[in-house]
């Protein structure tokens, strides 16, 4: 196993996420404690020692299920990290409730790793808000040992991230991040580790294969990277990438397999970081894998002045491509959510006024009302 350096630390690599546990019978909440149990046996005997879960990971269930495993594992043997559920509003006045609980359901008397969870245009403000007082919180359960290192999530945009690390970047020790060779360009995730670096802070990596989309290609894109390294299998790929970007620390995977997580653990064996042909091959790659899909907006931003209704035709335009790639998911509706209902996409008219000046002809008005059907699906 590899092992980064984090101040007197010296963490695996590669991270177990509890947010994808084998489940019974196809049904989230109920988490197959047995092979969980398995596999953490595995990773612990790999030499694993991070393990992250959260409060609304498994319908809840997350944090009962790995405190119950890991408590039978000393516990200066491994790292736990555990965040705030800033995600749901209705959580920001309960911190002094949540975080006792958190600890009594994983069995702990502290964490090693907390951080802010998913901070992003939904809950920045809130964030902000001295009134819920959710940093300062943290920062006493710090003060007296029940969190040893204080963090963030954020699957928000780099506006987003600049501003809370405005309020509180010199507090932060760690920041997650979604980050793989498709979302460097695709989600921005190239300056947000340049933010990051501006405030020395290490990434921690989530979605390091895209939700599984990067564990396999099409036949001809594998074909281009098989080429380049015969024996390196295609989610090795992924990884290889993130070894290659000097901030990233820990690189989080949810495995929901033995076979999955015997096969990472297999990659994290060695250090094996991609040479500048390799790096170039793969970010075209996510070039071509995006262009299938997205539409080609520059965000020239001709369209916004032409439309009546006075939308964000670009940002819109970038969620809607987010949408379709992911087929759904939580990312774009938690954005438009942050967005005034007269400025989202069923707030489009159809008059045509910005297609008129798209320098990409984009049939912005036809994306605007797919984008609402797929949305209120």
């Amino acid at each position: 196993m590899i092992y980064k350096n984090f101040q007197d630390l010296k963490l695996s690599a590669l991270g177990m996420g509890a947010m994808r546990l084998p489940v019974l019978n196809q049904d989230d909440s109920s988490i197959d404690e047995e092979t969980a149990a398995k596999m953490v046996a595995y990773a612990m005997e790999s030499g694993v020692n991070y393990y992250d879960t959260a409060w609304g990971y498994h319908g809840g269930n997350s944090e009962l299920a790995m405190g119950r495993i890991l408590s039978g594992y000393p516990r200066e043997s491994f790292y736990l990290a555990d965040k705030f559920p800033g995600y749901d509003l209705s959580n920001m006045d309960k911190i002094e409730t949540i975080f006792p609980e958190q600890l009594k359901k994983c069995q702990v008397t502290y964490f090693d790793f907390y951080l802010f969870h998913n901070v992003c245009e939904m809950n920045i403000d809130a964030y902000l808000d001295k009134k819920y007082g959710i940093f300062e919180y943290l920062s006493q359960r710090k003060k007296e040992g029940q969190i040893r290192h204080l963090g963030f999530s954020a699957h928000g945009s780099y506006d987003v991230m600049k501003r809370f690390l405005e309020a509180y970047g010199e507090h932060m020790e760690f920041c997650q991040i979604q980050l793989n060779y498709l979302d460097w360009d695709f989600q921005d995730a190239k300056r947000k580790v340049e933010l990051l670096q501006e405030y020395q802070i290490p990434v921690w990596v989530m979605e390091p294969l895209r939700g599984g989309k990067l564990a396999s290609l099409k036949e001809e894109d594998a074909a281009q990277l098989q080429a380049l390294r015969p024996e390196e299998k295609i989610p090795a790929w992924a990884f290889r990438f993130l070894q290659s970007i000097p901030s990233v620390t820990m690189i989080l995977s949810g495995m929901s397999n033995e076979e999955q997580l015997k096969e990472n653990i297999r990659t994290f064996q060695e250090d094996k970081p991609l040479n500048q042909e390799e790096m170039d091959t793969l970010l075209n790659l996510a070039d071509t894998m995006v262009k299938r899909i997205a539409l080609p907006c520059t965000a020239c931003r001709y369209c916004v002045s032409h439309c009546p209704q006075h939308l964000d035709i670009p940002d819109l335009l970038a969620l809607y491509n987010e949408h379709c790639f992911t087929e759904g998911g939580f990312l774009a509706p938690m954005a438009l959510s942050a967005i005034p209902e007269d400025k989202r996409p069923g707030a489009c008219i159809g008059c045509g006024s910005c297609e008129a000046v798209c320098p990409q002809q984009i049939k912005i008005s036809e994306a605007m009302a797919d984008f609402n059907e797929k949305l209120n699906q």
